[in-house]
Order: structure tokens, then C-alpha cells, then sequence
């Protein structure tokens, strides 16, 4: 079942999307050569804490860290852990705070150090493909808008869309209905309403779309090692149209 917002709940989605942009905007100076990606973690809990809120990954269905961690070819959902970044690579930092009883969900990529001009090219390009899915969460498009908007985009570049992995309605939940695939047929799915919140987050890669999963039942990689790069904001819809919660 889809839930309605208020405006009331949404104003509380705000804050807790508040909470986690400026846990992004803190991380930029963090992600260096050296560290690793539970020293992340912990910061990135300490100032979810901080602020009022939890950790919205924390526990859930199990998953033992603060953050979602992907770097280079991981695609979703890879545990903090005792990895080291190093120079060239990138790394997604998927951030959850629950305040107030809403989630706020957001993931942006950074980069360690210099990368390749392909890899530079593939995070504007997915960039450009997240505020192209925006666009079209308004009033009485459908889900399938969002999805082609997008897969038109990346395909075009040459790019792979994953499937396997979609957005969510986000809410009291962290993951409500619908699911929102990145790729999809315009004029379909669900019909989108005012008071709607949509977790938007293209997975995009350099090769294929399709994913396998490691041994500790959570990570998920593409199948040919390519990178994978990924950029998520919740979304709300409203009267006047989009209105990133995420964001400062």
C-alpha cells in the first residue's frame, strides 16, 4: 500500500533529510587514501546521534553498520569494514537517519584521490540521469516515467542501469511501496500523487547491469567487475511540484 503524507510528516521528513545531507556535507574531507570504511561509519553515526536521530541501517533485517558502504565495483549494501580507501578509487556512502519516526535516505559517491576520466565521466553522467528521474516525479506521471528518463540517459552514454536493485517509497518505513526501477517503459507503474515520497537512486556502471552477491548475504557487485557509481535523494511530491528532502 502507498502512504500519503501530510504536510506535517513531510515538514518532519525535512529534518530528518536535513540530518542527512549535513552528515554528507561533513564527509567530503573524511574520505582520503588511508582510511577506512568503519572509521566512516562511525563518524557518520556519532553525528546522526548527535542530532537526535539513529542510524536508520543500523539493525535493520540485521545489517550491522551505520552507513551502506559501496566502493568500485560493489553496487549496493557492502558492510563497513576494515577496507582502506585507496587513490582512484570511488566509494557510495548510503546514509539513513530515523527522526521523529521518518526516514531520511540519501547516497552520493565520492572519489579518493584522482580518478580516471571515465570514472569521472560515469559519476556526472549518473548525476545528471538522479535530477533527470526528479524531474519527472510530479502529480500524475507514473513511475515509469522516472525509470525511462533514466535508462534513456545512461544507455545512451553506453552505460549499464542495474536492476536487481530499485528506489522505494520511504516514510515511517525505510522502504515503502512502490519500488521505483531505474529503467522502465514511459506511461507505467504506479501513478504518482501529491503527498508521495520516492527514494530516487540510479545504480549506473561502465559495464553490465547485472549484479551477484557476496557470501556475507548483503553485498552486491556487478558480475564483470566494472564500477558502479550511484547518487540517491528522497523525494517529495507536491502541488508545486519536486521537492528534494535531502539536500541543504
Amino acid at each position: 500500500m502507498i502512504k500519503l503524507k501530510s504536510p506535517r510528516e513531510i515538514a518532519i521528513m525535512r529534518e530528518a533529510g536535513r540530518i542527512v545531507a549535513e552528515c554528507h556535507a561533513a564527509l567530503g574531507k573524511h574520505v582520503q587514501p588511508g582510511i577506512t570504511t568503519l572509521e566512516l561509519d562511525t563518524l557518520v553515526e556519532g553525528w546522526i546521534r548527535e542530532k537526535g536521530a539513529i542510524p536508520s541501517f543500523k539493525g535493520y533485517h540485521g545489517f550491522p553498520g551505520s552507513i551502506c558502504v559501496a566502493v568500485n565495483d560493489v553496487i549496493c549494501h557492502g558492510i563497513p569494514g576494515q577496507l582502506k580507501l585507496k587513490s582512484g578509487d570511488v566509494i557510495t556512502i548510503d546514509i539513513g537517519a530515523y527522526y521523529k519516526g521518518y526516514h531520511g535516505d540519501s547516497a552520493w559517491t565520492y572519489t579518493v584521490g584522482e580518478v580516471s576520466p571515465e570514472v569521472r565521466a560515469l559519476m556526472e553522467t549518473t548525476l545528471a540521469c538522479l535530477n533527470a528521474g526528479i524531474a519527472q516525479a510530479v502529480e500524475g506521471n507514473r513511475v515509469g516515467d522516472i525509470g525511462h528518463v533514466i535508462q534513456t540517459l545512461a544507455e545512451g552514454q553506453g552505460y549499464g542501469v542495474v536492476r536487481q536493485f530499485t528506489g522505494h517509497g520511504v516514510g515511517q518505513d525505510l522502504w515503502e511501496s512502490p519500488a521505483v526501477p531505474h529503467y522502465g517503459k514511459p506511461g507505467t507503474g504506479a501513478q504518482l500523487r501529491n503527498g508521495m515520497v520516492l527514494a530516487i537512486e540510479p545504480m549506473i556502471t561502465l559495464g553490465t547491469w547485472r549484479a551477484k552477491g557476496d557470501d556475507d548475504g548483503w553485498t552486491a557487485r556487478t558480475v564483470d567487475g566494472s564500477i558502479c557509481v550511484q547518487y540517491e535523494h528522497s523525494i517529495a511530491i507536491t502541488a508545486e511540484g519536486p521537492v528534494v528532502l535531502t539536500q541543504l
